[in-house]
């Protein structure tokens, strides 16, 4: 005789402070001579610098995200006008109380824009694993409420699969801003808000159970 099996699934939902954030600075510079945009792009990068240098308690990781120089034409002859450089860099903090500080720094410097912070958490966040241990609790939970419903009881797992976690990382919306280096003047201050990431958890289960006395 075949055995009774309960088929489930197990979710599980949670919604946490973020651990990390993620912004990028851009120096962007422009000249008609070749080696004038060069120096001005290396001087630019070195003013960037010195201010993460200044934070580098908080700094996790700074990267080059890309380098371009090229030259901008003019006319069916495409004659050369000018020139135009920029690099950008994807720099990670983990201390959020001296993230607005630093980004409003950053785009007060001469010829750099700052954007962003994009939040989000770590791949090997704890919440991830609390989110699977929570989805089998409920899909253990789901099971023993059918079989009780049958008059049953669970017997032992079959099986157990991971159906996919799906972390929903926030990036851009309201919580992301924009700034731009130009004039000089004091530094405002602002307090961002971390915006919390929300961790999903789904699991398949089969349970065999006791032979239903169906009342």
């Amino acid at each position: 005789m075949t055995e009774p099996v309960v088929a489930v699934r197990g979710e599980a939902w949670r919604e946490v402070e973020p651990e990390i954030a993620t912004f990028a600075v851009s120096v962007t510079v422009f000249n008609r001579d070749r080696q004038e945009t060069l120096r001005s792009l290396a001087s630019g990068v070195d003013s960037v610098r010195a201010v993460l240098d200044e934070y580098r308690d908080a700094v996790e990781k700074r990267e080059t995200a890309g380098m371009h120089v090229y030259p901008l034409t003019k006319g069916s002859a495409e004659r050369v006008v000018a020139y135009r450089g920029s690099i950008t860099t994807t720099v990670t903090v983990s201390d959020f109380t001296v993230l607005g500080d630093l980004m409003l720094r950053l785009g007060s410097t001469e010829q750099a824009a700052v954007s962003g912070p994009w939040w989000a958490l770590r791949r090997g966040s704890p919440a991830h694993r609390d989110a699977r241990q929570a989805a089998i609790a409920d899909a253990l939970e789901r099971a023993r409420e059918y079989a009780a419903a049958l008059g049953a009881r669970i017997v032992r797992l079959i099986e157990l699969a991971d159906s996919g976690l799906n972390p929903h990382v926030a990036r851009g919306g309201f919580r992301a801003m924009a700034l731009k280096g130009g004039g000089a003047g004091e530094v405002p201050q602002i307090d961002l808000e971390p915006q919390r990431q929300n961790v999903e958890a789904s699991v398949e289960a089969r349970f065999a159970i006791s032979e239903p006395t169906l009342g």
